[in-house]
């Protein structure tokens, strides 16, 4: 999944040294503990967790900037290219 430009900042958050916002798609799953956990597939390692699904999110967005932050740093590409696939759906 790509991402897109927008001109709002969510609410209570800045913008720090970003000038556009990217809309990334996540993953979320409950662990054998309760947690959520959460990923950010398009960029590799992200990763974080939450007691609540709130805090999960939350959680995820400062993974996502500092991993931005560091892959920027080390010139890396921020992001990784995402492609669908059809597979047969269990029945």
């Amino acid at each position: 999944m790509g991402f897109a430009s927008g001109s709002l900042t969510p609410p209570g958050r800045s913008r720090g040294p970003y000038t556009r916002l990217m809309k990334l798609a996540i993953t979320m799953y409950r662990d054998e503990d309760g947690w959520f956990v959460v990923e950010c597939p398009a960029i590799p390692g992200c990763a974080s967790q939450g007691k609540t699904e709130a805090e999960a999110i939350e959680n995820i967005r400062d993974a996502i900037s500092l991993c931005l932050e560091a892959r920027k740093a080390a010139g890396l590409p921020l992001t990784i290219e995402m492609r669908e696939v059809e597979v047969p759906a269990l029945a």
